[in-house]
């Protein structure tokens, strides 16, 4: 079964890997954030080396986002991000090919384990299996 492993963050998650402290979300060292780039390295080589990893990626920072919707007009109406109202953000993903959900939920445990500093908040991990019933696209 494939599953979408994702990781949730936020902008001040972001600015503290930069250095930049905020309320409740301390800044990170050059050293934190390659132990977290070491850690989630080793966790893609694994997946890579079971064959389970099909794709992984880590976004960029909302700030850099753009919002699109359907205006009352119905032409689009493009918003640069963030967004006041939304606080956890998809920081990163895997799409990973698992035999079953406690299998996708040992690597969701190991993925919810990555080194921050001290005082940081976590980050929660989201499982979603992927509905392969409309077939290939």
């Amino acid at each position: 079964m494939k599953y979408m492993v994702m990781v949730q963050g936020s902008q001040a998650g972001y600015e503290a890997m930069r250095g930049n402290a905020s309320a409740g979300t301390p800044a990170w060292s050059e050293k934190d954030v390659q132990a977290m780039f070491a850690f989630m390295g080793a966790v893609n080589d694994d997946l890579a080396e079971s064959g389970e990893l099909i794709d992984a990626n880590g976004l960029t920072e909302p700030a850099r986002a753009r919002f699109v919707q359907e205006g009352e007009d119905g032409r689009p109406v493009v918003t640069d991000g963030p967004y006041g109202e939304t606080k956890e953000v998809l920081a990163g993903y895997w799409v990973l090919d698992c035999e079953s959900l406690e299998r996708v939920t040992e690597i969701a445990a190991r993925v919810a384990q990555c080194p921050v500093p001290a005082g940081s908040p976590s980050s929660a991990v989201v499982i979603r299996p992927i509905d392969d019933l409309g077939g290939d696209v």
